[in-house]
């Protein structure tokens, strides 16, 4: 009992300084709101055209610029389009054949794998080619060329792709600064008043760990069950789904409370919490998709927890794999959290009986 009032106590504590209800309550939907808006939504698409000088090429390739939801650039040949597409500059590509203005060939539409906007214009792309097809000129098929396996499928929601990582950067910030209530209460003597009385340091410690959860647990609930109802996100396998919040959640407690259990004043962790909260989320994927890194920096992603919980929501809510499929991933953050947990109980432990 004394655990739990300890725990909700911790989580009202947190709200009593108004800027967290800005950061905590608004602010993870409005970057939500910002990403999506980024990967797929009403920005204008930049799509490279080959095509030869007969009249319905030409045609084609000015329906495709019409309506400004799309800025065609012509190039010269295939090679010059498929650089520029790969280094990034295009969206996408199009190639269409000579045949074309005999009615004949096959419509090449070349995009990069790591693109979430290149599957925009790959519906624009179709939806001009039938467009043409009944005016008169004969419906091509469109084949599709990608660099790679493609990690965006295609009618994704676009803020499906931002909610995920911003729920994993969340939850360790809060859990981070929040750690801050923990160092205070240490500072004014309210745990040592605690341990002085008739209640356990066990209880104590206890009480300590499951605010530190019930903090992270809040954060990451809001984020997801927010982003569903504002913005139509899909989390995928909901055992799966919970599995992932809840595991992570732990992480961040964890992580939470080992900061407020090693320091005394508010200064330094406060000071850690902005560094370790905002850096490592940006190196494990969850501001800037994991998909988009060279090699050498997924590697290092690794290294940080948030790149798991990447792993494990992309699985879920882009590939469609259950449970089962995130195993692995819940495994190393669990192992993860029980050893935040044991050093932060010992950290604890170690400045409350000293």
């Amino acid at each position: 009992m004394k655990v739990a009032l300890m725990a909700g106590l911790n989580l009202r504590r947190m709200f009593k300084d108004r800027t967290n209800i800005f950061f905590v309550l608004v602010a993870p939907f409005l970057l939500i709101l910002v990403l999506g808006q980024l990967y797929g939504g009403g920005q204008q698409l930049k799509l490279g055209v080959v095509a030869g000088p007969g009249a319905p090429s030409e045609r084609l390739a000015s329906a495709l610029a019409s309506g400004g939801r799309v800025s065609v650039e012509r190039l010269g040949d295939e090679g010059t389009l498929r650089e520029a597409v790969e280094r990034g500059r295009l969206h996408a590509g199009l190639v269409i054949p000579a045949s074309y203005d005999s009615g004949g060939g096959t419509v090449h539409h070349l995009v990069r794998a790591t693109d979430v906007k290149s599957h925009d214009t790959g519906t624009w792309i179709r939806s001009i080619v039938r467009q043409e097809a009944a005016r008169g000129q004969p419906s091509l098929p469109v084949r599709v060329t990608a660099a790679g396996t493609t990690p965006f499928p295609e009618g994704l929601n676009a803020y499906a792709i931002a909610a995920p990582g911003l729920l994993l950067m969340f939850t360790f910030l809060t859990s981070l600064t929040a750690a801050l209530g923990l160092v205070e209460s240490r500072a004014i003597g309210v745990t040592a008043r605690l341990s002085a009385g008739p209640t356990r340091l066990r209880t104590i410690i206890a009480g300590e760990a499951a605010g530190r959860i019930a903090i992270a647990l809040f954060q990451a609930v809001l984020i997801m069950l927010g982003s569903m109802a504002l913005f139509g996100v899909s989390w995928g396998d909901p055992a799966g789904a919970l599995a992932v919040l809840l595991v992570f959640s732990l992480v961040g407690g964890g992580a939470g409370m080992l900061l407020g259990a090693a320091f005394r004043t508010p200064g330094p962790p406060i000071s850690l919490a902005m560094v370790l909260g905002l850096g490592l989320p940006t190196l494990g994927g969850a501001t800037i998709p994991l998909e988009s890194f060279s090699e050498p920096m997924r590697t290092l992603a690794y290294f940080t927890p948030h790149a798991w919980g990447y792993d494990a929501f992309a699985r879920l809510v882009r590939h469609g794999d259950g449970l089962t499929g995130v195993l692995p991933q819940l495994a190393v953050l669990g192992a993860l959290a029980v050893v935040l947990f044991a050093l932060g109980t010992w950290r604890l432990r170690r400045a409350l009986s000293g």
